[in-house]
């Protein structure tokens, strides 16, 4: 299951703590879907990838948007999981991350929630810490701005360009988590912004 976190609703949708659900859009998209279903208070679209190593030759993968707001995401998320038997490490969890630079992705093997209220929701719900990340990073508020308002504000056009690119980005980490597993993402993804020479 790859769950992307962020608030539903227009006044949400170009906000930085919303780059779950733009990278979600994103590998949707990738993929292909058209349909999206309401299930347990999250949007849900199922997604079939190539995997040899599975029976038949493909696995499922369970893309999902909580539409219960951040703080409660760990609701919808944990009862998916129990529809879907999906286990904690089988779960990636695509969220905003203020620590980590604007524009950086990186990809996170359990772990805390670093004050991330949607990653303690999640953590909370599931009783478990043992879920993988796709940390999208937004950096810091400028100045002595709030960071509540610094999450949820309305993104304009160079800025909302330019987060829409680090979205995809953490898109791409996920489609690489998904085929190659979390660990072979991580390293691939992790450090390789400063590789190319892009700060």
């Amino acid at each position: 299951m790859v769950a992307g976190l962020g608030n539903p609703g227009e006044e949400y949708a170009e906000t930085r703590h919303n780059a779950g659900f733009k990278a979600i859009d994103e590998l949707a998209r990738q993929a292909g879907v058209t349909y999206w279903k309401n299930q347990a208070g999250a949007e849900v679209a199922l997604i079939n990838i190539n995997d040899p190593e599975e029976e038949g030759g493909k696995r499922q993968i369970v893309l999902v948007k909580p539409q219960s707001y951040m703080n409660t995401s760990g609701g919808p998320i944990s009862k998916l999981c129990r529809e879907y038997k999906i286990k904690a490490e089988e779960l990636l969890v695509i969220h905003d991350e203020l620590d980590i630079p604007a524009g950086d992705v990186r990809v996170k093997v359990g772990g805390g929630h670093a004050g991330h209220n949607g990653l303690r929701s999640i953590i909370d719900k599931m009783g478990s810490r043992d879920f993988s990340r796709i940390r999208t990073g937004i950096g810091n508020p400028p100045g002595k701005m709030a960071v509540a308002d610094y999450v949820l504000k309305q993104l304009r056009a160079r800025e909302a360009e330019d987060f829409q690119d680090t979205c995809a980005r953490a898109a791409d980490a996920a489609g690489l988590a998904i085929v190659h597993g979390v660990v072979y993402a991580r390293d691939h993804v992790n450090g390789a912004a400063s590789a190319n020479g892009k700060h």
